[in-house]
Formats: C-alpha cells, structure tokens, sequence
C-alpha cells in the first residue's frame, strides 16, 4: 500500500494482527524493504507482534527526491572525515519525519521502532527527536556519527565495494549480480549463506528497485547529519544495541560507540555476524528483539502498577 508521509509517497507493507504491537522496521542504504527477510519478519509476527516495513524516500518503489548536491560521495566522506559541512539533499532527521509520516498514516500512536544500518540512524534520530512516539529502540549494525576513522570507517575492501560505481543496473540480473557481490564482501564471515538462497533473496530485493542516484543521496544525508552522539544522550526509549563483531563495512566499534552514548542501552555483540541479516542469525535476532520489547512492556506495566498503588 502507498501512503503520504512528509509529503512523500512511502511503500507500506504490513504483517501480523493489526491489534498487536506495532513493530516498525527501518532499512538501510541503498536497500528497499524487501532487504528485511521475510523469515525474520515471520519470527517477529509468530512473537505477537504486528510488523511494518517501508521503502526510505530514495529506494524501492518509493518517491525520489529532488536537489542538486555539491560533492560527490568520496569528497562527502573525506569533508565529514574532517569535520567539514557536507551539503545533501535532505538529512536524516527528514528520513526519520518520514517514519513519523508512516505511524501517522497508520493511526499509530507509539511503536517499537528497529533499524538497520542508515535505518539504525534514522531510528535513533526518531527516538531522540520525536520520544513520545518510540515506545523502544533496537538498532542494528549502525553508527552515532562520531568521525573518528576508528569508529567511522570500515575495510578498505568494503568501501571499495561500497563506492565504486556498478554496472549494469538496467537489468534485475544486472542488479542482482551486483548486490551478490557486495554482500559476498560484507557478509558474515561466520553465517555464509547458501549462494542460490542468497541470489533468490537478493533477486527479490531488485525487483523492489535499486536506485543509484537514489542511494547516494541517502548516503550524503548521512555524511550531512554529522556527529549524532549529542543527540543520542536524549534517547529515553529501552534501548538494544546489535551490532557483528565481524561487521567490515561499519566496525564493531560504531557499535560499541553508539550503546555507549545511549542512556542505559544494551549491547550486543555477535561474534561471526557481517553487515547482513544472514539466516542463520535471523531467527535469534528477532528473539532478541521480540525478548526487548517484552521487558519494556513489563517494565512500564510495573511502573504503571506503582503509579496506580500510590
């Protein structure tokens, strides 16, 4: 279903009982919301959770967005790098209006908010920024924004792969083809996929769409956000930081990094686990998820019990 948020055209989907938790998810660069597998979200919704996925403004079947930029990616990471204003079309506090405009759409008040690398951004900035709409937060191989080169930047390998430009986008195989060569790169090292199940997964991600221009948009939002650690001490939701220890592309210490400037969060690190959602590991990620939101919903049925006995 589309829905008008932020005055964009967003691509909903929706799975689980519509009276259930709403757990809404956010994806990262580049990735439509056919990235969030379908076995992990079946987990969630097996947990008694209502699950939402959406195309970011830029990806999937979603509106594309409008605006000249001034650099190209590679000066964008070296000016952010050094601390330097990075102009892009729109940041991500416009991203995480979107998410707004999304639980808006749907008539929902407050949701369980989980978000994967850019997605993981976006999710902390909604916490921050909009905190009565975020009941907790999980994010997932994703970054605070510190630039230190320690925190910030991955393999060489892996930003290689993340920056060069491809060829052959005109086709799903092209895109297919493509997206197996990067998650070859920035896969779990530990939990390697079966290549025909990786190349059916990511078949289903081209078909959603795979925009270029539209990614690198998203990544000079990114760049043009800035050092988000300031902003994440006013993060109040129960928070679950995920992140892989084997993660090339965002290091295990952006992970690190972002728990430790979230008040009270807890971190998780997994050994073996790259910058994907590899099957092996889906079924305990959305354990780990579903187990959060439960201890939140615990937690505030207990403070609310207290609330009421005094």
């Amino acid at each position: 279903m589309n829905v008008v948020a932020n005055g964009l055209t967003l691509d909903v989907e929706q799975f689980g009982e519509p009276a259930a938790p709403p757990v809404l998810l956010i994806m990262g660069l580049a990735m439509p919301a056919a990235a969030w597998p379908d076995e992990f979200i079946e987990r969630l919704v097996k947990h008694g959770l209502r699950v939402i996925r959406f195309d970011n403004r830029d990806a999937g079947r979603s509106s594309r967005a409008r605006g000249t930029r001034r650099h190209g990616a590679q000066v964008a990471i070296l000016r952010a790098l050094m601390r330097l204003p990075v102009h892009a079309p729109y940041t991500l506090d416009d991203m995480a209006k979107d998410a707004v405009g999304v639980l808006d759409a749907l008539d929902i008040g407050r949701a369980h908010i989980v978000g994967a690398s850019m997605g993981g951004m976006i999710a902390q900035v909604l916490a921050a920024r909009h905190p009565e709409r975020v009941a907790t937060l999980t994010s997932i191989m994703s970054s605070s924004g510190n630039p230190s080169p320690r925190v910030a930047l991955g393999r060489l390998r892996a930003l290689r792969v993340l920056l060069r430009p491809p060829t052959g986008l005109d086709t799903v195989e092209g895109i297919t083809e493509h997206l197996m060569h990067v998650f070859g790169v920035i896969g779990s090292p530990g939990f390697r996929a079966e290549r025909p199940e990786m190349r059916t997964r990511l078949e289903k991600v081209a078909r959603r769409g795979y925009d270029r221009a539209g990614s690198e948009r998203q990544l000079l939002a990114v760049l043009a956000s800035g050092d988000r650690r300031p902003l994440l001490a006013r993060i109040t939701a129960p928070t679950l930081v995920i992140h892989g220890a084997d993660d090339p592309l965002v290091p295990v210490a952006a992970g690190i990094d972002t728990a430790r400037h979230i008040p009270g969060a807890q971190l998780m690190i997994v050994p073996g686990m790259g910058h994907d959602f590899a099957p092996a590991l889906q079924p305990a990620i959305a354990d780990w998820i579903a187990a959060h939101i439960r201890r939140a919903q615990i937690g505030h049925a207990a403070d609310s019990a207290l609330v009421t006995s005094a």
